[in-house]
């Protein structure tokens, strides 16, 4: 029997080819829902987050994968897929540990404390991805998390204003709710 090397060519094209078969299958959730609801207009709209109401507690888990608009996807995949990647690069498990950290914490965020509406979006798990990728070279002082963190930080720092509530229709709640879950995700995994 003999045992592969994690640096060996093979092994790093599997875990490639993973990578994009789980970060394109989500991103091809999102966008058969979004089809689907341009063809039948609002029919999934109405499972996101609606704030303090019963049936809105159901959207805590949904809203990532449904969209406004186009506009509101296309703004969402491309950060989505670098840094959900970025957060993929270590393990498929640790990422998978992180969206479920930035999922619950943007979405019961919002559902506590958001506007009143409707919320969607995957933005709230983008944020938990830049807040999770900027706060692990802090709690973890690596060289490889430290140059991940400041790529990060020049690539999308001027997310962080997001956070803030600079814009009507925006779901700043679940933007902040997800960048403190990722630093929260950050703090734990780093100390396992």
């Amino acid at each position: 029997m003999t045992r592969r090397n994690s640096n060996d060519p093979g092994t790093i094209a599997s875990e490639f080819k993973s990578h994009i078969a789980i970060l394109g299958g989500l991103v091809g959730v999102m966008w058969l829902i979004r089809v689907a609801d341009g063809i039948l207009p609002g029919t999934a709209n109405i499972y996101g987050i609606i704030p303090r109401t019963s049936i809105g507690v159901r959207g805590i888990l949904f809203s990532p994968f449904l969209h406004g608009s186009y506009q509101h996807l296309i703004s969402n995949t491309i950060p989505f897929i670098m840094l959900g990647w970025f957060v993929m690069l270590r393990s498929v498990r640790e990422f998978f540990a992180v969206s479920a950290i930035v999922l619950l914490a943007s979405g019961i965020g919002v559902w506590l404390f958001g506007s009143p509406g409707i919320h969607v979006g995957a933005s709230g798990v983008v944020f938990g991805y830049f807040g999770f990728l900027l706060s692990r070279a802090y709690f973890e002082r690596s060289a490889l998390s430290i140059a991940l963190s400041l790529a990060v930080g020049l690539i999308y720092g001027s997310l962080i204003w997001g956070v803030l509530p600079t814009q009507l229709g925006i779901s700043w709640e679940g933007h902040l709710f997800g960048f403190v879950g990722g630093v929260f995700a950050a703090k734990w995994l780093s100390a396992k």
